[in-house]
């Protein structure tokens, strides 16, 4: 079982099925927040994905890591950018709303925790159980898993420059 940590001292070990680089990316759904409600896939073929989870937008690390995502996604074209939390999609779209956040998908995980559980995402222990690790993924047209970043330390913002790039050479 993969393991983070938060605040460079508590363990949290991660639950669900590790995919990593190579694998079938699992077809999942998540709930988008902009239309309200409404059914996102991520994996699959025929298409590029960003996939960025996160604990929740309402952190300050969350809420620059989606901002500055949402800032890379204007200049990626044929990609599509989605970020994934445990917020209600409610609140995510009040958060999107005063971030000004348009070029890239938000959704939340929180009605089965679907994403989560299929990528070996889900803090299974710790102070943030129940919400999902900081990860980014890249899936390629042929539905692989091109590309995975797992931060290490929660409360640090992902390489940015390293995942973009993973997503350009996915096209």
């Amino acid at each position: 079982m993969a393991t983070v940590t938060f605040k460079n001292d508590i363990v949290c070990n991660l639950g669900g099925t590790e995919v990593n680089v190579g694998d079938k990316a699992p077809v999942v759904t998540v709930v988008n927040c902009d239309p309200m409600l409404q059914d996102e896939q991520i994996g699959g073929e025929g298409k590029v994905q960003l996939v960025v989870a996160v604990p929740s937008l309402d952190t300050g690390v969350c809420d620059a890591e989606t901002r500055r995502f949402n800032k890379e996604a204007a200049d990626l074209s044929g990609v599509e950018v989605i970020t994934v939390s445990m917020d209600l999609p409610f609140a995510a779209a009040r958060w999107c709303g005063a971030a000004g956040i348009e070029n890239l998908k938000v959704c939340s995980d929180f009605r089965n925790k679907d994403f989560a559980n299929a990528y070996g995402v889900l803090l299974a222990d710790g102070p943030l159980a129940g919400v999902t690790a900081r990860v980014i993924f890249v899936i390629g047209k042929d539905g692989k898993i091109t590309y995975k970043q797992v931060v290490p330390e929660i409360t640090t913002e992902p390489n940015y420059e390293e995942a973009i790039t993973a997503a350009k050479a996915a096209l």
